[in-house]
């Protein structure tokens, strides 16, 4: 399945119920303002339910699951999108009702808002609501960047907020024909629990893998790379992927058993792992200073940056900046390790030449890979990267196959090189770790 039939897939699925609502209306829903009004407030309403518990569904971070989407940050983009619709749609809901009300009088209109506190089919709408609030406003933009623990731990409440929605619903029942409502929100309610389950029970005893931090690679001033030993069980993995990523070691400043995503660096045919981490934060700040010996344990593993065969078909492009080159390397130690051959050039984005990660390793792999080029990009010295830089370094840029993973600015400024030039975007493949 491609990721763009995996994708209207799950929005088929988020607007079934609708299908099932509209089944049910009559000329009575459009006979006057009022009717129509409370017609659209039951619909947001149904929609809004729907896309909520869909949204959390799509949170289960099951291992695999993400490959038909393209990978878990694309998989995320769907969940976002679901999730910041059904707020939306959920805000307008009560206010529609309210407004169809005040057709029979202000009383009327304020009792539909707020009932007496015996009535708990409405009252457990409007705390799902406040719940949404408050677990969903950190992921807009507008509020600025949030913490990443704070901002996993508020996402905690989606499990009430959805359980409080469909008491709601199932209370006030009157959304579909022929009792569908308890088919269509039972499938869904199942989904969603299950999501959960697994990702805040099962994946914790099931899915995770204990590794043994054997080696600290001091790569930069604020790099390290990991070299993590397996327990009794192995990951399996393609080149590029990522894990989720837990430390054990009660000396950390920060970061002692949270978890945070970071991309393979090893390839799959080492027996350990490897990771390359850089100071960004609190938690992998204090990871600088990790000493080998500690437990580690793994999710994984996610992601579908590149294609998971291992040899090269078709010429490639590869744009790193900074410690986006992970991927990267993890890809080139694999060919090279193969012994496979590869068109590809890689452009390596840095601010100088003191910034170069791997500069070394990288240069004897690239000789190691026949047909391999390998080209620097130095910020200070060229300002930021231009189509002209591209095309004089790659001139064939046009028919090759593009992967970019680095920092959102370049990220973004090659992507629209890349449309500048008329590469479709089907060949334009990103890696970027919004919050997952």
């Amino acid at each position: 399945m491609s990721a763009s039939m995996a994708r209207k897939l799950v929005w088929a699925i988020a607007l079934l119920p609708l299908a099932f609502f509209l089944s049910g209306l009559t000329r009575a829903d459009f006979a006057d303002g009022q009717a129509l009004l409370n017609m659209l407030g039951r619909l947001t309403g149904v929609l809004g339910l729907a896309f909520l518990l869909l949204s959390a569904a799509l949170s289960a971070r099951v291992p695999g699951f993400d490959q038909p989407f393209g990978g878990l940050t694309k998989l995320w983009h769907s969940h976002h999108l679901l999730g910041a619709a059904s707020l939306l749609l959920l805000l307008a809901h009560p206010v529609l009702l309210m407004l169809a009300a005040a057709g029979h009088g202000h009383d009327v209109a304020m009792a539909t808002l707020f009932p007496p506190l015996s009535d708990i089919a409405t009252w457990s709408g409007w705390l799902a609501l406040v719940l949404m609030m408050i677990f969903l406003a950190p992921s807009f933009a507008f509020f600025g960047p949030p913490n990443y623990e704070r901002w996993k731990r508020i996402h905690a409440l989606a499990g009430p907020a959805a359980i409080l929605a469909l008491v709601h619903t199932y209370l006030f029942s009157r959304t579909m024909p022929m009792n569908l409502d308890v088919w269509i929100w039972s499938l869904l309610a199942l989904l969603a629990v299950g999501a959960m389950a697994w990702r805040f029970v099962f994946s914790r005893r099931i899915g995770r893998l204990n590794h043994k931090l054997v080696a600290v690679d001091r790569v930069a001033n604020n790099v390290v790379e990991l070299t993590l030993a397996p327990g009794r069980r192995h990951l399996k993995y393609h080149a590029g992927n990522f894990i989720y990523m837990t430390p054990f070691d009660r000396k950390l400043e920060a970061g002692h058993g949270e978890e945070h995503p970071y991309t393979l660096s090893s390839s799959p045919t080492e027996e350990n792992l490897r990771v390359a981490i850089k100071d960004l934060g609190d938690a992998s700040r204090a990871i600088q200073t990790i000493e080998p010996g500690c437990r580690v344990a793994i999710e994984g593993p996610y992601g579908r940056f590149f294609p998971t065969s291992n040899k090269v078909d078709t010429p490639e492009l590869w744009v790193a900046g900074g410690i986006g080159i992970t991927p990267f390397l993890a890809r080139m130690r694999h060919l090279a390790a193969l012994g496979e051959s590869g068109d590809i050039q890689l452009v390596f984005c840095v601010q100088d030449e003191a910034r170069l990660l791997f500069a070394d390793e990288l240069a004897e792999l690239a000789g190691r890979i026949p047909d391999f080029v390998l080209t620097f990009h130095y910020f200070y010295q060229e300002g930021p990267i231009s189509v002209e830089f591209l095309k004089e370094n790659c001139s064939d840029i046009e028919q090759r196959e593009v992967y970019i993973c680095g920092p959102m600015p370049l990220n973004r400024t090659v992507q629209s090189h890349l449309r500048s030039i008329g590469l479709p975007y089907s060949r334009i493949h990103t890696e970027e770790f919004e919050l997952l």
